[in-house]
Formats: structure tokens, C-alpha cells, sequence
């Protein structure tokens, strides 16, 4: 995994100024149009300039230097690291003039004609305007709306203004998911386009559930002679409460399963709920109860 300091000739804790004139030093040197037909060349423009695009900014910066290498590439994508990263604003500012004024343009060079071209987007014209950067909150569920979905009303300060919005919580989401709403973001300065709004699920525990997968899981405690002879307990569900049978002989950590009242999938389809079996041994036997318990180990049991 590339390390961004190693990639500009720095060390961690470099200044501002100095990521700024290693990466003006590296960006002349490489740049395609004064290698023509060198892919070395190329793929090393990119490599400094992506190194750049991180530690320029000083929040993609303070991720790196929290997360290292491998860390920061888990939770930021190439679109991530390169979102408000104009590459010809900035090369024109270390003295690169784009058009026919370029003394170091070259109508073969890979990152296309007229201009310098962005050299992440494969030879497609970079767009006009800049991507509006996502407003991100974090949106706190209880266990039972994420596992069977709910509708959510939020006052969110966009553009210094609080307004309400009315977010669908899809059934089954997980912890940790991000949920993407198209166009409930900031406002853009020319104030004609809206970002999105990303909203980082976080489920609360719940005091008797618990999730694997699409199913439920929930503890029940019997007695010893419950689990030997069977009986009927009552289970709390997410569809309220269930009658279960618990047949005789039964184990210690064994589960029954009830069909149908798991997690609701997108599809409407549902998964189970397992209710975890709890054999309750008793501590301390009366002098009433050791006789019987001695009679049963004595026939066998």
C-alpha cells in the first residue's frame, strides 16, 4: 500500500508549504505533456497528484494520518479522493497555462487537447462544475425500525437553515450502512443544484434481540425439569408475543426456531427468529429437593 508522504519525498508531519512545492517539483517533472509516450511517466504524474489530492486537504489529510494507508483507502474511494480536486486550477497556479499557450502541450498527450485534461477520468472532459461534497449526519435507529423499516422525520441545518425531511428507512438495513438521499444536501453557491444527504446508520442495542444475518436471536431460560419433561414458555417477538413448545430432552444452547418473524428483507420476504435455550441449574438444592434428585441419579437420570 502506497505511503502519500513516501510517494512526494516527505515525512509524516510535513508542512502545507512543503506537500506544496514537492508536489510542484514532482508535477513538472512528470507531467505527460513533457513526456510524450512515457507511460512511466504517466502512471507517476497520477501517483504524486493523488498523493497531493490527500494531504493538500487537511481533512482527507487528518483521515490518512488517523487510519495509515490501508485504513484511509478502506473508507475513501478514488472518487473520494478526488472530489474537489481541480487539477488545472492547480497546475495553473505552479505557472502550466492550458490551450495552444502550454509550452509543454502536446496534441499526443494522453490527458487530450486544449488544456491538461483530467488524467483520473480516462480521457473524458472533466466537468464544468465541481461536485458538491455530500452533507453526512448520523442517524441513530432502534432495532426494531431497522429490522422491519420505518418513516423518520429530521430537522437537518442545510446551508445554515433547518428544514425538515422525511427519510425512509429501508426494513433490514445494517449497522453501519450509509443511506444515500439524492439531492437532500447543500446547496450549491450558484444556488441551482442540491448535494446529497449521506446518513451513517447507527442501531442501538437492544435489550433482548440480537441480529445474525437475516434472523433473530433471543434467550430463554427454563428449568431443569422444563427442559427434561417439555413445557410451553412465551416469547417476546418482533411481531409481539409467541407461544413456543419446548419439546422434552431438550439441551442446553440449543435453539428452536420460529418461522417468519425474523428481520423483513427489501423484498418483503422474512427471516426466523431463534430462541436460544437457557437450561437454569439450580445453585442450591433444599433439603426437600435433594432426596428426589438423588432418587432420579439413581435410576439413571
Amino acid at each position: 500500500m502506497k505511503n502519500y508522504y513516501s510517494v512526494l519525498g516527505l515525512n509524516k508531519g510535513a508542512s502545507d508549504e512543503d506537500i506544496k512545492k514537492a508536489y510542484r517539483k514532482l508535477a513538472m517533472q512528470y507531467h505527460p505533456d513533457r513526456n510524450a509516450d512515457d507511460s512511466k511517466a504517466e502512471e507517476k504524474f497520477k501517483e504524486v497528484s493523488e498523493a497531493y489530492a490527500v494531504l493538500s486537504d487537511k481533512k482527507k489529510r487528518g483521515q490518512y494520518d488517523q487510519f495509515g494507508s490501508e485504513g484511509f483507502r478502506q473508507k475513501f474511494s478514488q472518487e473520494d479522493i478526488f472530489r474537489d480536486f481541480d487539477i488545472n486550477e492547480i497546475l495553473r497556479g505552479f505557472g502550466f497555462r492550458g490551450g495552444g499557450g502550454n509550452p509543454f502541450h502536446s496534441q499526443g498527450s494522453p490527458f487530450g487537447g486544449g488544456g491538461f485534461g483530467n488524467p483520473f477520468s480516462q480521457g473524458r472532459p472533466s466537468q464544468r462544475q465541481a461536485p458538491i461534497p455530500p452533507l453526512k449526519k448520523e442517524l441513530s435507529v432502534n432495532f426494531e425500525e431497522a429490522a422491519l423499516g420505518s418513516q423518520r422525520t429530521l430537522s437537518i441545518s442545510r446551508n445554515g437553515v433547518l428544514e425538515e425531511i422525511n427519510v425512509k428507512i429501508p426494513s433490514g438495513i445494517t449497522h453501519g450502512k450509509v443511506l444515500r438521499l439524492q439531492g437532500k444536501g447543500q446547496m450549491s453557491l450558484t444556488g441551482n443544484r442540491r448535494g446529497d444527504l449521506h446518513l451513517l446508520i447507527n442501531v442501538l442495542p437492544h435489550p433482548l434481540f440480537r441480529r445474525e444475518g437475516r434472523d433473530v436471536v433471543v434467550e430463554a431460560k427454563i428449568k431443569l425439569t422444563q427442559a427434561l419433561l417439555g413445557t410451553s414458555i412465551e416469547v417476546e417477538t418482533l411481531n409481539g408475543i409467541k407461544s413456543v413448545k419446548v419439546p422434552p430432552g431438550t439441551q442446553n444452547n440449543s435453539k428452536l426456531r420460529l418461522k417468519g418473524v425474523g428481520i423483513k428483507l427489501p423484498s418483503g420476504a422474512r427471516g426466523d427468529q431463534l430462541v436460544r435455550i437457557i437450561v437454569n441449574i439450580p445453585n442450591n438444592l433444599t433439603e426437600e429437593q435433594i432426596p428426589h434428585i438423588q432418587f432420579l441419579r439413581d435410576t439413571g437420570i
